[in-house]
């Protein structure tokens, strides 16, 4: 590196931190008052009901996070991830520009397709550039990586904030439009600077530099995809699957995403001639998917449930609008990422870090006691006096420090456990596990039915169990499955 700017990083990932920012203020900002637009009656919004409203809002998050599968692919073996990045930016401005313009249902969903559609394009690619401008790895690359999470939550703090007051107070589309001015800054830093400051990094595909000898591909892999295939057509044959309603679409799609995942991991398993180490770590990996899942249905509704409870539920200090309260994972992730990470190599110098998967354990419970809070703040609620704002406030400190623990910890490990040749794969079934974590909250949004309100409680306290039964569950395997680790911590 001869071109070097503050803290001793490349310029290039200042472009790359600037233009994240922007899109994750769109992102954010938007995702903040959707499940609001979508319910509201009175004010403008389409006046769906819960059911309804969350099955939209988990499909469009389900589908973010999703379309990065086949959005790292189109940059590996088409277009390059420069040329992803831009389209992907394009994509996501034209897609809040049309929400930006009250329209009938179709025209919105094709608002919604087209966000979903660049931001697939972009946040897997924009990442991998970070990397490649640190090929010697090591702990400048980590650096990087905490700077550009930075611009995550940066912009996140900001776009809740402005979205959120203009979609609120002054009506909904000023809100979807603010999210298009957003991503309109951060294309033209990205075409202004990314070319000076990259170079080369990025511009080609990365197809496969030498052709694989083409492989047999064992029958155990055709038994697997065809046992998936009939199970899929049996449920759609008995009446299962149902695809005339939007929560009817949410679950199914939500089954079939589940069914593909339990195929791969088995095929991985049994049909590619893995090693007993491989084999034994790629089942640690099957444990901590379903655990990822859990924690990011529970994370994930800060936009969903949260977000209902918090509008029409919690007190709302200074008249701020309800979708601020969304602003607190991203303002304590600022305060306390750098803070945790102190801790852990402090601990580590102790010989004291926890273990991976303790670590992983801890995520949940934090994130379970997070809502042991909400379960006393609904009982409040039906009282008829509004939850204190401290319960919210709160309940996003102990999330956020459940993600702090958990979120960098599951990816490691995906890193460091995946055979490397399925490391692609395995990094993308990583973001299945958030897609499907926020399908499943919206799906759980969907029960908050103002006509029965006394279940506030029990749908919280369902939450918290999960997670102290996973996270003991995890606990518990953390010493027989650390021999099949392989030495790795």
């Amino acid at each position: 590196m001869t071109e070097k700017t503050l803290f001793g990083h490349p310029k290039g990932l200042f472009v790359l931190f600037f233009t994240e920012m922007w899109e994750r203020f769109s992102y954010y900002g938007m995702r903040a008052i959707l499940l609001l637009f979508l319910l509201d009656k009175t004010n403008g919004g389409m006046g769906l009901n819960e059911g309804e409203g969350g099955a939209i809002y988990g499909l469009y998050t389900f589908s973010v996070y999703l379309l990065s599968l086949p959005g790292g692919w189109l940059a590996d073996n088409v277009l390059g991830q420069r040329k992803a990045i831009w389209y992907g930016g394009i994509a996501i401005m034209l897609g809040h520009i049309v929400l930006a313009f009250p329209a009938g249902e179709a025209v919105f969903f094709a608002g919604l397709a087209l966000v979903a559609i660049g931001t697939g394009l972009l946040k897997p690619n924009i990442s991998s550039i970070v990397s490649e401008l640190y090929p010697e790895g090591g702990a400048i690359r980590d650096a990087a990586f905490s700077i550009f999470y930075m611009g995550i939550n940066l912009g996140s703090f900001l776009g809740i904030t402005i979205v959120g007051y203009l979609g609120q107070k002054v009506g909904w589309h000023y809100g979807f439009g603010a999210a298009a001015v957003a991503m309109f800054l951060g294309l033209l830093v990205y075409r202004i600077f990314a070319q000076p400051y990259l170079k080369e990094k990025g511009m080609t595909p990365k197809l496969a530099e030498e052709k694989k000898e083409a492989k047999k591909t064992n029958p155990l892999s055709w038994i697997l995809i065809a046992a998936l295939l009939v199970f899929v057509l049996v449920l759609q044959f008995n009446g299962t699957f149902t695809w005339n309603s939007k929560s009817g679409v949410a679950t199914s799609m939500g089954i079939i995403a589940v069914a593909v995942v339990i195929i791969y991991f088995a095929n991985l398993l049994f049909a590619s001639n893995l090693s007993k180490i491989e084999m034994k770590r790629i089942v640690i990996l099957f444990i901590l998917f379903w655990g990822a899942v859990l924690f990011w249905a529970g994370f994930e509704q800060q936009g969903s449930s949260l977000q209902i409870f918090a509008d029409r539920y919690s007190e709302l200090p200074f008249g701020m609008p309800s979708s601020w309260f969304q602003n607190f994972n991203p303002f304590y992730i600022l305060v306390f990422a750098p803070i945790l990470g102190s801790i852990w190599v402090f601990l580590e110098k102790k010989k004291l870090n926890p273990p991976l998967l303790v670590k992983f354990a801890i995520g949940l419970f934090l994130l379970g006691f997070g809502y042991y809070l909400m379960v006393w703040g609904a009982k409040v609620a039906l009282t008829g006096v509004k939850a204190s704002a401290f319960v919210l406030i709160f309940t996003y400190l102990f999330h956020t420090l459940g993600e702090l623990c958990l979120s960098p910890v599951g990816l490691s490990a995906y890193t460091k456990l995946a055979p490397k040749k399925y490391l692609s794969q395995l990094m993308g079934i990583w973001f299945v596990a958030a897609a499907l974590g926020n399908l499943f909250a919206g799906l759980f949004a969907g029960g908050f039915d103002e006509e029965n309100v006394q279940q506030m409680p029990q749908m919280f306290m369902s939450i918290v169990w999960f997670c102290i039964v996973v996270g003991g569950i995890i606990l518990i395997l953390q010493r027989p499955l650390k021999d099949w680790m392989g030495g790795i911590k």
